[in-house]
């Protein structure tokens, strides 16, 4: 990928970033073709990247996932991490919190799911949703049993700086020891979510897709993107910044997330453990009587 394409796709850290001021489509040189044909050239190098992870064993790798119903997560997953070892790669789809889950602060369950080192974690939703919907729909906040907070007038923007700002903690810390935070937005277009609600409503095998809670989502689309601006501009940083991908080509968002994701890696300063003298001597003494055993 050319740097200003990336570039193109990289929120600002530091800067306001409007979800209007990036594109849901992709009009660049490449062809569905070539962009299939480059994404299962990602997916192999994908799966010796993670192979090269597992055997360094400093590094984690966590894949964050947001975006609008109907952008193409569970897809881009499926394409994108199809090639890596199901022993090197865990996914975890976040739906709304347990009871459990709201009796602690809401990073709680997201850190029971970090990648161990040598791992690739992938996060359908995340930590963002506590910065998404809940923004959306402030009265969430008020049944979280937080201190200080009994109503949605107690939610204030004071409030959403916080909780931005422990975000950000979160990831520096993490990004310090060792896991790499790597966040995609799907961008998806409004026109392009009624075309595929309406693909799920008429296909069978599809049906189970779709909510009722779907269609009135939608109706919120203007607070969503306001929340998700918000989202870029204050939580997109140098250590672990946001990629705003064009959704509406299913095609080429999976090679985006794909190319992005191998560069990302490739920067790692991971290698096969070097082999000592006298591991050596080990090594040619086992071949030295395997020779015998099969000779």
């Amino acid at each position: 990928m050319e740097k200003d394409e990336r570039d193109r796709l990289e929120a600002k850290p530091g800067k306001k970033n409007n979800v209007k001021d990036f594109s849901t489509g992709y009009d660049g040189p490449l062809i569905k073709a070539e962009g299939k044909e480059l994404l299962q050239r990602n997916v192999d190098r994908l799966a010796k990247l993670q192979d090269l992870l597992y055997a360094h064993d400093r590094y984690a790798v966590l894949v964050v996932f947001q975006a609008m119903d109907a952008a193409g997560k569970d897809g881009t997953i499926k394409h994108v991490f199809s090639g890596i070892n199901p022993q090197g790669c865990q996914v975890c789809a976040f739906k709304q919190p347990s009871d459990e889950e709201l009796d602690h602060d809401y990073l709680w369950r997201i850190v029971r799911q970090l990648p161990e080192r040598g791992r690739i974690g992938v996060f359908n939703r995340s930590h963002y949703e506590d910065v998404l919907v809940v923004k959306v729909h402030p009265e969430i906040i008020a049944g979280n049993k937080l201190p200080g907070i009994f109503d949605v007038k107690d939610v204030t923007k004071d409030f959403w700086s916080e909780r931005y700002r422990q975000i950000n903690d979160f990831e520096r810390y993490l990004t310090e020891t060792g896991t790499i935070v790597i966040k995609f937005f799907l961008n998806v277009s409004e026109k392009e979510q009624e075309k595929r609600f309406v693909a799920r409503l008429n296909d069978p095998a599809k049906n189970w897709k779709f909510s009722s809670s779907d269609l009135k989502e939608r109706e919120l689309w203007s607070e969503y993107m306001q929340a998700y601006s918000d989202m870029l501009s204050e939580t997109s940083t140098d250590y672990a910044p946001w990629y705003v991908i064009p959704a509406d080509e299913k095609w080429y968002m999976r090679y985006a997330v794909s190319q992005i994701l191998v560069e990302r890696i490739e920067r790692l300063p991971i290698h096969y453990p070097e082999i000592t003298e006298e591991k050596q001597k080990v090594i040619e003494q086992a071949k030295e009587e395997l020779a015998k055993l099969i000779g």
